[in-house]
């Protein structure tokens, strides 16, 4: 009994620090690797996680695994094996249909051999571009993009973090991971009946923004509120509102006006403009043009010295535009930029770049571009030199939308690339090396032959997930050794004793689903095996199709814009709103559920 109380009261702790876990998680107010890592440090703290083990999930087979395929996913790109078969897609005519089908089947097919999120963020530009070419809102291409990611990811081992920890859990309890392609049969099934919902009824689903994509727009998806500066020899010194109006032709509505750090509605601006004035405004890029081509207005770039007390007193300086082009891009959830401001990065100073213009969730954002705080999937606008640019994104963990040429790489390369990968999976599906193994070999060999820089190679590792891996496979560890896992078992088991055991697969999935939603992907994995093996043992039922249903459902991210990365990069670009998910996300879902309950009875029986 004194054991059973101990049990009690450690199985009770657990359940209290996920559950502040979660809250946490979903509030979103911290990163959710720091959140993860002070779950891990609470467990050590309470007793829950030895203190000597307590960083042993950093070494885990499963978080190399993660990293190895992040190295090799940037070194595909690297090598142009992806841009081949992004100037194949980009050849498709104006019929929504075959754009959404090659869109999406292509990055189905990418997710499979490559990170998912990787593979998204390859083919958004590509997306973009079609929108642009063949008058085709975005909002129509990129969820259906977005989803057809995770659903590539169900396909193969490497596709997704949850089928890599599912594997090593298994391999834990087993002894013999899942292999490569273990997951194909059940993947393709769901990842063929899904992408055949998206394009026959999904994309139907999705809301149709008005003036996103034309031809003639270089990115319109959102209005931005642009800061520009009247100077002494501007053509707009001395004129009203009214007036400027007039000279450039069109109307541009001015939202506020900013004198002596006194802010003015537009509306009710009656006065001459005057040097020093700020005008508020909501435009695209071509409005931006055409105001500092027919206004003289310039850009206002705000002093960066995060450190001095007198910031407000520093006057902004204009930006020389000369030699220099505006880029789109959005801000990937990984980015150094995500809760910090422009004077706390020095966009300027160490990055060469100007900020123009900021748009979140479809729509232009009220504040000073220097009070806002970065969040992922915001839309930006830069303005930068042309040879430094792609660098500076790519360092700040943005992700470029305006049109790219294509790099189609070297042949030297593209060759070592396909190549090394290839003698990767012989040697897994040969049993010759460890999955771990195979594929670090493979990354480092991709270093050694210079497909990929080492600096690259460091960039390519997402750092955050790193770290929730790192820090939640102990935690979730601690939910089985205190007997948590097997109470919510018992729980399950209690109430579906009376029903066939497909119901509590059923009940398995959706729990899953829901926290997959609300909870990063591979934390929702983690924290669902051992609950997974507890309903396996309590049926004296094969742990495979539990730990399948897991695998498929903790990827069925498809209700919040939240739950996985990819819908986070897609929601600012396609200018979609957090409830446009469940629209097509919610059937999506039960599709999936649908063909993948019976292809796992069928594959892996009870």
């Amino acid at each position: 009994m004194e054991l059973d109380a101990l049990g009690m009261a450690q199985s009770t702790l657990v359940f209290s620090v996920l559950g502040l876990t979660l809250i946490a998680f979903m509030w979103g107010r911290f990163r959710y690797d720091l959140v993860a890592l002070a779950a891990l440090l609470g467990s050590v703290m309470l007793g829950l996680v030895p203190a000597e083990n307590a960083f042993n999930g950093f070494g885990h087979p499963a978080v190399i695994t993660v990293v190895a395929v992040l190295v090799l996913s940037r070194g595909f790109e690297r090598a142009g094996v992806v841009d081949l078969i992004a100037d194949q897609v980009l050849k498709v005519g104006e019929r929504l249909l075959l754009q959404l089908t090659v869109l999406v089947g292509t990055v189905v097919v990418l997710s499979g051999v490559m990170n998912n999120v990787g593979a998204l963020a390859l083919l958004l530009p590509v997306a973009m571009r079609v929108s642009r070419e063949h008058n085709t809102s975005p909002s129509l291409l990129l969820m259906p993009l977005a989803f057809g990611s995770l659903l590539g990811g169900l396909t193969t081992l490497i596709g997704t973090p949850p089928n890599i920890i599912i594997s090593s859990y298994r391999g834990d309890v087993v002894g013999e991971n899942f292999g490569m392609f273990s997951f194909f049969p059940v993947g393709a099934s769901v990842a063929v009946v899904g992408l055949l919902f998206i394009v026959v009824l999904g994309w139907r689903l999705t809301p149709q923004r008005a003036g996103q994509a034309t031809a003639e727009d270089m990115f319109d998806t959102a209005n931005y509120l642009v800061e520009l500066r009247v100077d002494e020899e501007a053509k707009a010194n001395g004129l009203t509102l009214q007036q400027l109006q007039e000279e450039l032709e069109e109307t541009i509505p001015v939202l506020a006006v900013v004198r002596d750090d006194k802010r003015r509605a537009g509306y009710a601006f009656y006065d001459s403009l005057r040097e020093g004035d700020i005008l508020l405004l909501e435009a695209g890029p071509d409005e931006l043009k055409l105001l500092e081509d027919k206004a003289g207005l310039s850009v206002v770039v705000e002093p960066e010295e995060a450190d001095s007390e007198n910031d407000d007193d520093t006057p902004a300086r204009q930006v020389d535009t000369q030699g220099l082009q505006l880029v789109e891009a959005v801000v990937r959830t990984d980015s150094m930029m995500v809760n910090r401001s422009v004077r706390q990065l020095r966009l300027h100073h160490q990055f060469g770049l100007h900020l123009v213009a900021v748009a979140r969730d479809g729509s232009r954002l009220k504040q000073r571009l220097r009070d806002i705080r970065f969040q992922g999937g915001d839309v930006l606008l830069f303005q930068g030199g042309e040879n430094e640019i792609n660098e500076s994104l790519a360092t700040l963990g943005c992700l470029p939308l305006a049109k790219r040429e294509l790099n189609l790489g070297q042949p030297r390369k593209l060759f070592f690339s396909v190549a090394i990968f290839a003698l990767a999976i012989i040697a897994m599906l040969l049993d010759i090396l460890p999955t771990a193994v195979a594929l670090s070999s493979a990354a480092l060999l991709s270093l050694l032959v210079g497909v990929l820089p080492l600096r690259e190679g460091y960039q390519a590792i997402d750092g955050p997930v790193i770290v929730l891996l790192g820090a939640m496979i102990p935690v979730g560890q601690a939910l089985e050794t205190s007997g948590g896992a097997a109470l919510i078992a018992n729980t399950l088991l209690h109430f579906g004793s009376e029903w066939p055991v497909v119901v509590t697969l059923i009940g398995l999935f959706i729990l899953s689903m829901v926290l997959s939603n609300v909870v990063n992907n591979a934390a929702a994995a983690v924290l669902m095996a051992p609950i997974a093996a507890s309903l396996a043992r309590g049926f004296d039922a094969s742990l495979d199709p539990f730990l399948m249903v897991v695998a498929v459902s903790a990827s069925c991210a498809f209700l919040t814009p939240i739950g996985h990365q990819s819908n986070t990069l897609v929601l600012g670009p396609g200018g979609y709103r957090f409830g446009d998910f469940w629209k097509m996300g919610l059937p999506l879902s039960m599709v999936v559920m649908t063909v993948a309950i019976p292809m796992i009875l069928w594959v892996w029986p009870l």
